[in-house]
């Protein structure tokens, strides 16, 4: 994240009642079970990089955080799917925080250091099943052009089907809109997302 710091994240003590509400359902939720791999929260309590900005608007926010954790907790995706999609968003926005964040999740999921290098470049990285490497062109294509033109949909609707396809189209437009708020707002925080 490059440019000047323009929000420091707020402890919970600094939180109105309804900011309140979306950071305990935040902190309390189902990220709590990923302590010590996608953090949440920052030294002091206070909520980490996008978590944080949540809070600025809260009722929006909450239905973000909402979406966020159904992409995380919900989907059909493994692992190393949605993870290496994540890393392929934050690649092409250059958010080197979610980048941060996600790469040691796309580690435990299984991806390895040359594969984290081609994600790191935009690129689907080799050593994946054919549905994996099928996954994430289509999450290329939709990062590079914006969409899937008819070919690229056919084949990811075949091989995926519509259920994880759709689901991949919400985790590219979630973790985009992550990445532009990161941008606008460039939080400052010990620790990643």
């Amino acid at each position: 994240m490059s440019g000047s710091v323009r929000r420091r994240p707020r402890r919970p003590d600094e939180l109105d009642a309804e900011q309140r509400a979306v950071y305990d359902r935040i902190v309390g939720g189902p990220r709590g079970s990923q302590a010590g791999q996608v953090p949440v929260t920052n030294d002091d309590g206070s909520l980490a990089g996008p978590f944080d900005l949540m809070t600025i608007a809260p009722a929006v926010g909450d239905a973000v955080q909402q979406v966020g954790a159904a992409i995380r907790f919900t989907t059909s995706l493994e692992p190393l799917v949605r993870e290496a999609a994540i890393l392929l968003v934050a690649a092409r926005h250059g958010c080197e925080f979610e980048w941060r964040a996600h790469a040691g999740a796309a580690r435990a999921a299984g991806a390895g250091e040359d594969q984290l290098a081609e994600l790191g470049a935009g690129q689907v990285p080799a050593g994946l099943t054919a549905e994996q490497a099928q996954a994430l062109a289509a999450v290329r294509a939709m990062l590079v052009n914006g969409r899937l033109d008819d070919a690229e949909y056919s084949a990811a609707s075949d091989q995926l089907g519509e259920r994880t396809l759709a689901e991949l189209v919400w985790l590219c437009g979630y973790y985009s809109m992550l990445a532009l708020a990161l941008a606008v707002f460039t939080p400052t925080s010990d620790e990643p997302e």
